[in-house]
């Protein structure tokens, strides 16, 4: 068997009938053999039924979600490869044959694309202004940028895959954002990519509410965008603090003055803010890059790991020592100064221009120390 038609279906008995329908006459015209898969997440409406009435083979996935139906039916799936789309006959499965072509000339992962800007059609009615002038554009653009996801319709359902492929990639998540997920893991892991112009039409259904939610969905996509880019989250910001921290102590240490206003020591204490959270979050990043990368959800990084493995906790605690070293020198002789004046009243701005380097050199050391234990302990060879 060359393909498999997945539907993920839940209480779709308005349109189950004819996507079946579409989904069987695509994949004769694509002149492969195969099956048409309706993955049922507990449908009570006869969706069931109806599906298998017409010839599709229905698999029953009991755990909920959007992501947990696909998998389901994927895993079940016997072709070599797979064609996905939605159940609410928005997506037209008689072009398939589009996708089987881009599959056969050796491509891994095709994509439909409903944009304009890829060549794609959308019908009147059948996309929200906001998510095809705001939405979809902008995850597309954020996407390219973070992934290199060489495609333009990062939301499209309408998607063929070798089977093997998906298997490679690994997937987690049950939700809306499986569809998500699959793009990212395969431009993570450099796929065989094709792209290719579809219509999106109007939703067919007319009594059933849309699954899709604006924001809580938009939110979801952003949210899984960051935790599968640690640089994006965390590194970035990391070194926009590190540069604000820095920048804070060369102007407020020698009180240099701007605009008539004296940089000082509340400057300094709000920079040495900025490099203690932007150490933090570099080390939040190295330690989430490794260990997404030792759980398969990202490609490891083998540079990052070497640098860290050079960064031993040996060559950490050395460094650290004489950095709290010298911050704890400092206070020492504040003290002194403090004891010598019969610790009586103290010229603040004098000794804070001191103090708050001090005690931030050491809470950076103190940071570093127990980073260099953390992250050598993730990278510690172990038996599989």
């Amino acid at each position: 068997m060359r393909l498999s038609v997945v539907i993920p279906c839940l209480n779709e008995s308005e349109t189950i009938g004819i996507v079946v329908e579409k989904a069987l006459k695509g994949l004769r015209a694509s002149g492969l053999t195969g099956e048409v898969l309706v993955a049922d997440n507990g449908s009570t409406d006869g969706s069931r039924e109806i599906a298998q009435n017409l010839g599709a083979r229905v698999v029953p996935v009991p755990e909920r979600g959007y992501g947990a139906a696909l998998m389901g039916g994927i895993d079940a799936a016997q072709g070599e490869f797979v064609i996905m789309g939605d159940a609410d006959d928005s997506y037209d499965f008689l072009e398939i044959p589009k996708f089987t072509a881009q599959l056969l000339a050796g491509h891994e992962l095709v994509m439909g694309c409903r944009l304009p800007g890829g060549g794609g059609t959308i019908a009147a009615g059948a996309m929200p202004l906001l998510h095809r002038l705001w939405g979809n554009p902008m995850f597309s653009w954020m996407a390219r940028r973070m992934f290199r996801y060489p495609g333009n319709d990062v939301y499209c359902g309408l998607r063929g895959f070798s089977k093997a492929l998906y298997q490679r990639l690994n997937q987690r998540c049950t939700g809306m954002e499986f569809a998500v997920e699959m793009l990212i893991r395969a431009s993570l892991q450099g796929c065989k990519f094709a792209e290719v112009p579809i219509t999106l039409h109007r939703d067919g259904r007319k009594l059933a509410r849309p699954h899709l939610r604006t924001f809580r969905d938009g939110w979801r996509t952003l949210r899984l965008f960051l935790l599968f880019s640690p640089r994006w989250l965390y590194v970035l910001p990391a070194l926009l603090l590190l540069l604000f921290g820095a920048l804070g102590y060369a102007l407020s240490l020698p009180r240099v003055s701007i605009g008539g206003a004296t940089l000082d020591v509340h400057t300094l204490l709000i920079a040495s803010l900025g490099l203690i959270v932007g150490a933090q979050l570099m080390t939040f990043g190295a330690a989430t890059r490794v260990y997404a990368g030792e759980e398969g959800f990202l490609p490891r990084n083998r540079r990052l790991e070497r640098i860290l493995l050079w960064f031993s906790v040996e060559r950490v605690l050395l460094g650290a020592g004489l950095v709290a070293l010298l911050g704890l020198s400092i206070i020492a002789w504040l003290i002194w100064l403090w004891a010598s004046n019969g610790f009586g009243a103290l010229d603040y701005p004098y000794t804070l221009r001191r103090l708050i380097p001090a005690v931030t050199a050491i809470a950076l050391a103190v940071q570093s120390v127990f980073a260099a234990f953390f992250l050598n302990l993730l990278l510690m060879p172990r038996r599989r």
